[in-house]
């Protein structure tokens, strides 16, 4: 894999996401006018995953999709208020509580990216596990497509927050205040993380929140889309749109953690005991 610095690495991403977002923008102006307008940004979101995907091709690296997650949201979020010229209470308490964790989240994929000649070791196991075919179907169906509709499912509830005349209640403010916990959650547990790799390198994190669960940082994620959820039930009630955050928790439960719970028992002796004596989530 090519050499890249941080600095042009930074550049070069910075340019692919801004071409992604104005090819979104096109896709839905020319798409809504021949579809339904959710089935429209649907497609703009597809295809500037499309044009990611592409981009991570083009640099032999799957992580250039790694920020699609974060970036994604609040774009679509905010440029759906404008579109709506809605900016009822519910909506702008959506807005702020999808910026603050879209932010908090890119910033520490900022932080700790190591440039486009580096790709995540989870992906480098799949290079190295599958055939080139069978891993470039994995790419795209699985690590770049399948995170941006699971995405976008859980946005969903969302989007039902826009509408005329939707008042802000007791539980919708609850959703918002669990949002607001989630991504401050994860802004501890990954500073906790960060700070104690840099002190005591190879060694198990089990201080602050890591003490008390053996994935914060993944609680407070799956919690942020159970707090939208929740934003939209106290407007809406209960309804199939629950399926969403269930999808969300099932994939980091039976997929996400799994994974690194085998990496960690593999590369650190002392993991087997921490897991024993530690509680999954929180």
């Amino acid at each position: 894999m090519r050499t890249y610095s941080k600095a042009s690495s930074m550049a070069i991403m910075a340019v692919i996401y801004g071409i992604a977002i104005a090819l979104g923008f096109i896709t839905f102006d020319r798409a809504s006018a021949t579809m339904p307008e959710p089935w429209a940004l649907l497609t703009a979101d597809v295809l500037a995953t499309v044009f990611v995907w592409w981009m991570g091709l083009v640099y032999k690296n799957v992580s250039v999709y790694d920020p699609y997650w974060s970036v994604a949201p609040p774009v679509m979020f905010t440029a759906w208020a404008f579109y709506k010229g809605c900016f009822t209470l519910p909506v702008v308490l959506l807005l702020i509580a999808i910026w603050y964790w879209g932010v908090r989240l890119t910033g520490n994929w900022a932080g700790t990216f190591q440039g486009l000649g580096h790709e995540d070791w989870r992906y480098t196991r799949y290079r190295e596990m599958q055939s080139p075919l069978l891993f470039q179907l994995t790419n795209f169906f699985g690590l770049n497509m399948m995170p941006t509709l699971l995405v976008f499912a859980c946005m969903l509830p969302g989007f039902g927050l826009f509408g005329p005349g939707l008042m802000a209640g007791a539980l919708t403010w609850l959703g918002f205040l669990l949002c607001l916990a989630s991504a401050t959650i994860q802004l501890i547990a990954d500073t906790q993380s960060h700070r104690f790799r840099r002190e005591h390198r190879g060694e198990i994190c089990n201080v602050g929140l890591w003490k008390h669960g053996r994935h914060p940082n993944y609680y407070g994620e799956v919690q942020m889309w159970w707090g939208i959820w929740v934003m939209y039930a106290s407007l809406h009630g209960i309804d199939v749109l629950i399926l969403a955050p269930v999808a969300m928790t099932c994939l980091f439960l039976f997929i996400s953690i799994p994974m690194m719970e085998r990496r960690q028992l593999a590369n650190k002796p002392g993991y087997a005991a921490y897991r024993k004596a530690t509680r999954i989530l929180i």
